[in-house]
């Protein structure tokens, strides 16, 4: 079982994430445990005061270190792997969602909050995590991205079929998806999804994942190791596209 623990100034932000759909079930499966902790517990002055203004100058407040990393010694283990959310820090893909997934016992993850924090708090910290170029206003949010991009992936959480076609998953996005009903406002479900031929529906799928990929994302063609399938497929979208 996988355990999270989550360092954050607003706790209460997470209690509708942790109770709804595959995360509640995959927490109730005992699949993963995650724990949300208020470090502002640990401040060990009077007012609980947990950030203040920056040395040198400057506009807003910065997180201290002392409440954080005191709370952080409480969790960290020899199988830890401290995340800190930050706009400085690599960014999230599924590669990196899978090895978390697939290699990691306990993730600690740090959320930021005002202005940013201690510089020091990077000195305890493995893996520094952002969801994008752009800035929140504190890493709850994003925290809540890198769980459920990781819990989906645990074995137990869904089936793993649920997502081997992710988009990203094999380097490509995901093909074209249909249910009822049939027909809707002129619009009708491909014929090849109606035939039953599985081959047809594979190529068709394959087909429709690497155009949607060259139209919209072609950057993640430019380091992609294709078959022999793929690259005669990929041959006849830039032809006719």
């Amino acid at each position: 079982m996988m355990k999270i623990d989550i360092l954050s100034l607003f706790p209460e932000m997470f209690e509708g994430f942790l109770n709804t759909s595959i995360i509640k079930r995959a927490i109730d499966a005992k699949v993963v445990e995650v724990n949300v902790h208020d470090f502002r517990e640990f401040a060990d002055n009077k007012h609980k005061k947990v950030d203040d203004y920056p040395y040198g100058g400057g506009q807003g407040m910065v997180l201290m270190c002392q409440p954080i990393l005191d709370c952080l010694k409480t969790l960290v283990t020899k199988e830890s792997l401290v995340i800190l959310m930050s706009p400085q820090g690599q960014t999230l893909n599924q590669a990196y969602s899978q090895k978390l997934a697939h290699e990691q016992k306990h993730l600690i993850i740090i959320c930021g909050h005002y202005e940013g924090f201690d510089e020091r708090i990077r000195d305890y910290v493995d893996v520094e995590l952002s969801i994008g170029d752009y800035v929140l206003t504190g890493g709850e949010l994003a925290s809540m991205v890198v769980c459920d991009s990781v819990i989906r992936l645990l074995e137990g959480a869904i089936r793993e079929t649920s997502h081997e076609d992710d988009s990203f998953s094999d380097g490509l996005l995901e093909y074209p998806q249909y249910t009822r009903p049939y027909e809707y406002d002129g619009s009708v479900v491909p014929e090849v999804l109606m035939s039953g031929h599985h081959e047809n529906i594979r190529k068709w799928r394959l087909h429709q994942s690497l155009l949607k990929t060259y139209r919209k994302r072609p950057d993640l063609l430019q380091n992609r190791e294709f078959s022999e399938e793929e690259l005669k497929i990929l041959q006849e979208i830039q032809k006719n596209d």
